[in-house]
């Protein structure tokens, strides 16, 4: 298969969790059980996650391209596939149960369990393709970030 196509598909499956959790996000005063929720004064406007959540799907995807395109002997990709795979699953479970089931403390945990698996998947992806888990980084960031943010939630509602 053409390297452009294996990028395309790495794009596509990256992308997956965002466009499963944008059913469930609140877009402007839609939701009334989060917008009555006690937020700390860090979380950012709307568009800012919108922004951050398509730089970071973006790296993540190129990430996994790479894996997928690396040709080195010796390296086997399927704990870093799984990986990959658990924390697509973990990032999408997270925004129903967050926004679409109002569970933030469930949330906090399935967030808990996004950030270890994505620590291992960077990594096993380390293994594989040093760069790629230079590209991990910022997602691993924005999600202890968002642990932050849920916790507050959790705490303080």
């Amino acid at each position: 298969m053409k390297k452009w196509m294996w990028f395309i598909i790495a794009m596509v499956i990256s992308f997956v969790p965002g466009v499963f959790g944008f059913l469930f996000t609140p877009h402007g005063e839609s939701n009334v059980w989060y917008n009555g929720l006690v937020t700390t004064g860090l979380t950012p406007p709307g568009w800012v996650f919108s922004v951050a959540w398509t730089i970071l799907y973006f790296l993540l995807g190129w990430a996994l391209y790479l894996v997928f395109v690396n040709t080195r002997k010796n390296v086997s990709k399927i704990r870093a596939y799984i990986l990959f795979g658990v924390q697509l699953v973990l990032n999408g479970l997270w925004s129903y149960v967050f926004f679409g089931a109002n569970m933030p403390g469930f949330a906090l945990v399935i967030l808990l369990g996004l950030f270890v698996a994505s620590v291992w998947m960077a990594r096993e992806f380390f293994r594989i393709d040093r760069r790629t888990a230079y590209m991990i980084i910022p997602y691993i960031l924005w999600l202890m970030f968002a642990f932050y943010m849920n916790a507050y939630v959790v705490l303080m509602n």
